[in-house]
Formats: C-alpha cells, structure tokens, sequence
C-alpha cells in the first residue's frame, strides 16, 4: 500500500471535559478531523500505557487527513497523573480505561458538539482503536472478556455504539505471563472468544514481548481466537512500537520507521471504511500476496 500524503488541512480541539463523576482525576479528550469534509466517521483512541491525549500524533493525523474524527481520552496511567505500579489505584486502572471509552461514547455527541463536529461528523459509523494497553482496553469494548484467576471470563464490557475496531500490539491469552506482568498486571488474561465485532489485528513479526513467553505469536491471538470476521496485518520487521506509532524519535521507540507507521495508520484508515460501509476501495485494493512485498507484510481475513 503506498503512503498517502498528508495534503489535507486538519484541526484539533483540546482539551474537552467529559463527565465522569466517579473517576478520582477528570477525563479530558482530545478531538481531531479534517477542516472539510462531512458525514466523517469516528475512531475513539485509547493510548497505551503512560501515555496522553498529546501522543500518538503520527496516528491519528494521518486518520484526520484520511476524513476520520479521533477522539483521545488521557487514561488514569498516563505519567503526568504520577499513579505508578506501587499505587494502589493501578489494580483497577484497567476498569476505569474501559469506563473511559465508554465515557467518551456515551457523550460522543456533546464532545462532537463542543469540537464544533456536530453536523459533519457521523456517529453511525464509529470504532475504537488502541495500542498495546489501549488496545487491551478497545477490545473489551469490541466485546472481549477478562479471564479471573479462576479462569472464568468477567463482565461484559461491549458498547453497543461500536461498530468495528483497530487493535495495536494486543495483549494475548494463556497462562503465559512473566513472573512481573503476572504479578502487576494479572488483568492481562483476555478472553476473544466473545469479541464479535468486525476488527483488524495488527501484530509485529518482532514483537517479543517481556510480559509474555511466547514470543511475537502471542500478539496474534486476538486475530485467531475471536470469532470472524476480523482480519489481520503482520508486519516482519515491526516491534512493539510499529515503527513509532506514538511519536516521532519517543524514548520508548525501538524500530524507528516512519513508513512502518504510515503504513499501520493507511492499512487501519482503509480497513475502518471498509468494516463502516463508508468505502471499500481501499480496502479491496489491498494486494494481498506477500510474495510481492517481499514478505514484509501481509493481511488475512477470515
């Protein structure tokens, strides 16, 4: 798939208050889009952990300028609210990450109003994606369960607003934790088997996780494990971070790529119109053979 320029203008609005009277620190979104355009659908971005409304720039204007409205909640994890592994508040941040999202759904039109989106977005046509937590946390909106330590999936997280997804780096099942992520982040235990609505997976060739022993396979579970349709890019050479997806020359990058990026966002922005019956030129015009890429990258659907 090439990448397309960014020619088109976009604006953003920030920070929007959403009300969220039980969480202990305000919820603020960060709105972008296109300066023209209507009847835009909207993705709904739950970022990963540590991170703000402020990141993932490199993602979501490339959304914007594709005719997407992305909205950006700061999730409780983020570093500037200070709540680390040792707060007691972190055991049930992975909750108020899910209520975050269905926050900013729930009040989808008075956030659209305050951006001054009203009348041009449409919010019949609205997903969620997210990266590594954040696309833990999309996926219990996509309908995904968390397994309890007796192995029985907990509540039912779905948001009936929803109506397709974009998982980043998704968390994978099995008993396979590192002695540290099973000690701090037992949450980790997803259960797909129930994640019913149409999602594209994207999982890194590179990926090796050191909260799993499994290896970069364990990315892909959300794609093999969940019931169609959904599909899946895999992309060899990508790490965690999919080339830097949540901003250009970050701490935390590891495979510096800004193709690698552009690629993700371009394959997610095609993918969505396609699964929201916006336009399916895009997505059809995927060519799927990974032979003619060299092998650096792939799609498969089911």
């Amino acid at each position: 798939m090439s990448s397309r320029p960014l020619d088109q203008q976009i604006v953003s609005v920030r920070p929007i208050t959403v009300p969220a009277p039980d969480r202990p620190i305000g919820l603020q979104v960060k709105v972008t889009a296109p300066r023209a355009g209507r009847n835009l659908p909207v993705i709904v971005f739950s970022h990963g952990n540590a991170w703000s409304l402020d990141g993932y720039e490199p993602l979501v204007d490339r959304w914007a300028a594709a005719g997407f409205v992305v909205v950006q909640p700061t999730h409780l994890d983020s570093r500037r609210n200070g709540i680390g592994w040792d707060d007691p508040r972190f055991a049930t941040i992975w909750r108020v990450r899910i209520a975050d999202l269905h926050a900013a759904l729930d009040h989808l039109g008075d956030i659209l109003a305050e951006a001054g989106l009203e009348e041009r977005a449409d919010r019949e046509r609205t997903a969620v994606a997210g990266h590594s937590w954040g696309a833990q946390t999309a996926g219990a909106v996509l309908g995904a369960r968390v397994l309890g330590t007796d192995g029985v999936p907990g509540e039912d997280f779905s948001h009936p607003a929803v109506a397709a997804g974009a998982l980043i780096g998704a968390t994978g099942t099995g008993d396979t934790l590192t002695p540290f992520a099973a000690e701090n982040l037992p949450f980790m235990r997803p259960d797909y088997s129930t994640m019913t609505t149409p999602a594209l997976i994207v999982a890194g060739g590179r990926d090796d996780s050191q909260l799993s022993t499994r290896g970069p396979e364990w990315f892909t579970d959300a794609f093999h494990l969940s019931p169609a349709p959904k599909s899946l890019l895999t992309i060899a050479e990508a790490e965690h971070t999919m080339g830097g997806v949540a901003g250009e020359m970050v701490a935390e990058t590891t495979d510096e790529d800004p193709a690698r990026v552009a690629l993700v966002a371009d394959t997610i922005s095609a993918y969505l119109r396609h699964a929201l019956k916006v336009d399916d030129a895009e997505w059809d015009a995927l060519d799927n053979s990974a032979e003619e890429r060299g092998g650096s990258w792939s799609v498969t659907s089911k």
